[in-house]
């Protein structure tokens, strides 16, 4: 697994990185959220609150979506 990698600039974004390519950018109020939690806690969190950030993680109801009324039939599932 690649890590996510963040940069803070002087006009206050945050930019996050992964394999060496920049997938998304916080300004303002969550950025500074961003910042204070990120410096608080260890790598893995900080390494989940990025993953957070980009929408680039599983919330683990994959699997019971897959069953779900609207999803039964559909022909693109794995």
């Amino acid at each position: 697994m690649s890590e996510f990698f963040y940069r803070a600039t002087k006009d206050g974004r945050v930019l996050i990185t992964r394999d060496g390519r920049e997938i998304a950018t916080l300004k303002g109020a969550q950025a500074e959220k961003f910042r204070d939690a990120a410096e608080r806690g260890d790598a893995e969190a900080a390494q989940l609150l990025m993953a957070r950030a980009t929408g680039n993680y599983k919330r683990g109801n994959e699997g019971v979506a897959r069953g779900h009324q609207r999803n039964r039939g559909r022909q693109d599932r794995q």
